[in-house]
């Protein structure tokens, strides 16, 4: 379906149409009865009063009763219906359709701006696939259900299969792609004794796992519980304008039941009574209850002007209080698109050779890192008798002289066994190059920061942000980036759940809200757990996207310090609507208990009211300092030359 398609059938949606018909009919009864004369517009105009209450009041009134009777809850929602009653009480039907419309219209356009689809979810169990192969006693192979497999099957993996469910390697050596698990973006060597994850990828050689879960219960579905449970909790947290109306609610209940019950003892019950009904449509929330949702509606259009979706009013209400943010790495603050960093010589051969023999053996390799060699390489000469061996290297000839490219465990670094450490120690892998079996040179690669990592933290810092990084990946490359970014807090080697704990335990430490921004499955249980999670949504998976309340439609990182300044705005905005609503109640309850101002007077008191807070909320749409940012990347072939130009070894 067309984005033209989705919005106009969510423009045909009944929560939408419903209201507007509410309003179309109220304008109708208002023509009628200002323009036209006679009894029988007067008649025309009642029905068509009546008509737009119940239609407005539909979207309401049916879910607060709910809410109450099943829950307890006191909503706005509530007391607009305890107003809207205590208006036709008094004959009022007129205002009481025009406070069913208003909060009615303003409920519609809030769900409408925020309703997006949640079928990415269950994305991430396709990371499993749906069947594995067993090996048997006498090994024999067999092809089984992934549902039927048990703890203590070993299964055979070749190259390109994903794991079924989590194991430990009991035959072999290969090179998996764990990048969807763990969010390492450079694929791990493993061997016979190392345990292995659900949905990792073999890129070379075979390998026997022994499963150490069932194929129902292993880390990726322990991933899709926690996200489903983290959705759950957070979406029961209340809105501002509710955790008022919990004390409000009672409250003017209680007070006019008051003015009801003490006037008729001592004066006149039916002018206490219709008094007690006009403190009830004074202490209505009509601006709160209009104000709240305009603004956010505002704020969250013009936020996806400049690249953040926003998914819910919560979600923009709670990115306001924001004073702390995790980030993953791979993806997030990286490209996730490992390059040449450093190339090293003995002095055997030039820079351009070393690359240029790499690359001629690495086109024959599906190993991910082979694609950064020859993209770096531009000389590439041919290759014959190119063999590879698993999770160790690749070897060939080239001009009829043996060329081998492999790990450094693989293939001895000679004299640049100093270098190639200080190389790793950065976060750098490195692959050696022999002609000849002897060392001619080693060749860095990294999947290295986004150009505008740093200034995005530094901004954050700046506006008293702490900021956290969360990876899967290993320790010596999270601590060098980090380094490089600016973040002193740096956890690594963490499975998505380790994410998640490690954002309750931010939260916990006392550091106010946290925000989590990820890009990876591995990073979902994290995105929904946090108080606010925000997927990249350029580059991130649909279990990200799911999972998160915010997503940017492209990777810059300086979004999120400007999405952050906008909320912030719009919080303002919020509290400024939120503070004249409460005291314009503050105001007119006297008023209306000595009865200096009756219902009608009250009544426009809070039309005025509702159409300042209104025009107020929409100053949240002010976006003059947060247009998009320019982008700063250039096609990969110029930053690739101009980040990761070769330093030969020192002689």
């Amino acid at each position: 379906m067309t984005s033209q398609e989705e919005s106009a059938s969510g423009w045909r949606n009944s929560a939408v149409l419903i209201p507007v018909f509410s309003g179309l009919t109220l304008l109708l009864g208002l023509i009628l009865e200002w323009f036209v004369r006679g009894a029988g517009a007067e008649i025309a105009a009642a029905w068509l009063f009546w008509t737009a209450l119940l239609l407005g009041a539909s979207q309401f009134v049916p879910g607060a009763v709910r809410a109450l009777l099943s829950r307890g809850r006191l909503s706005i929602g509530l007391l607009m219906t305890i107003s809207a009653t205590g208006a036709v009480a008094l004959g009022f039907i007129e205002e009481a359709a025009a406070l069913a419309f208003l909060y009615s219209i303003v409920e519609a356009l809030e769900d409408r701006a925020m309703d997006k689809a949640r079928s990415g979810l269950r994305a991430l169990l396709a990371l499993i696939p749906p069947s594995a192969t067993v090996l048997g006693a006498a090994g024999a192979t067999r092809t089984v259900p992934v549902e039927s497999l048990e703890r203590g099957d070993v299964l055979r993996l070749v190259a390109g299969e994903r794991l079924a469910t989590d194991g430990i390697v009991r035959v072999g050596k290969s090179s998996l792609d764990v990048s969807a698990i763990t969010g390492e973006s450079i694929p791990i060597e493993v061997g016979p004794g190392d345990a292995v994850l659900a949905g990792s990828i073999n890129t070379a050689g075979v390998l026997e796992v022994e499963a150490t879960a069932a194929g129902t219960d292993n880390s990726l579905t322990t991933v899709v519980e926690l996200v489903e449970q983290a959705q759950t909790e957070k979406g029961e947290r209340a809105r501002i304008a509710d955790r008022l109306a919990r004390p409000l609610v009672p409250g003017v209940l209680i007070l006019a039941a008051l003015v009801a019950l003490i006037g008729s003892i001592f004066g006149d019950s039916g002018l206490w009574i219709e008094r007690a009904l006009v403190v009830l449509v004074a202490a209505s929330p009509c601006a709160l209850a209009i104000s709240v949702p305009i603004t956010v509606v505002s704020a969250i259009g013009a936020a996806s002007k400049f690249g953040v979706i926003i998914k819910s009013g919560a979600a923009f209400e709670r990115m306001g209080y924001l004073r702390h943010v995790a980030v993953d790495k791979t993806g997030t603050l990286t490209r996730n698109q490992p390059t040449v960093a450093q190339v090293l010589t003995t002095g055997n051969a030039a820079e351009d050779q070393v690359l240029g023999w790499a690359a001629a053996l690495e086109t024959h390799s599906t190993h991910p890192l082979a694609s950064a060699i020859t993209a770096a390489a531009t000389d590439v000469p041919a290759a014959s008798e190119v063999t590879e061996s698993a999770g160790a290297g690749i070897a060939g000839l080239i001009d009829g002289v043996h060329i081998a490219v492999g790990s450094p465990r693989w293939l001895d670094p000679g004299p640049l066994a100093d270098h190639v450490r200080a190389m790793e120690n950065r976060g750098i892998t490195v692959v050696i190059v022999h002609r000849d079996a002897r060392p001619v040179g080693a060749i860095g690669v990294r999947d290295e920061l986004r150009p505008e990592a740093g200034e995005a933290m530094t901004s954050l810092t700046s506006r008293g942000m702490g900021v956290t990084m969360l990876t899967g990946d290993n320790s010596r490359t999270a601590d060098a980036l980090a380094a490089e970014a600016g973040i002193t807090d740096v956890r690594s080697e963490l499975r998505p759940q380790d994410k998640a704990q490690a954002i309750a335990q931010l939260r916990g430490d006392g550091r106010g809200p946290v925000a989590m921004i990820g890009d990876g499955v591995n990073d979902a249980p994290a995105l929904a757990s946090a108080d606010i999670g925000i997927a990249m949504g350029a580059t991130g998976s649909d279990a990200a996207i799911e999972s998160a309340d915010v997503a940017f439609t492209g990777d810059d990182l300086r979004l999120i310090p400007r999405a952050i300044d906008h909320a912030r705005r719009g919080r303002r905005v919020i509290n400024q609507n939120i503070i004249l609503s409460l005291a314009i109640i503050v105001v007119l309850l006297p008023l209306a208990i000595t009865g200096i101002l009756g219902l009608a007077a009250v009544v426009l008191v809070h039309e005025v009211a509702e159409v300042f807070v209104i025009l107020n909320g929409l100053r949240a749409a002010r976006t003059k300092q947060l247009e998009r940012p320019p982008s700063t990347t250039t096609t990969d072939h110029e930053d690739s030359r101009h980040m990761h130009r070769p330093v030969p070894l020192p002689q």
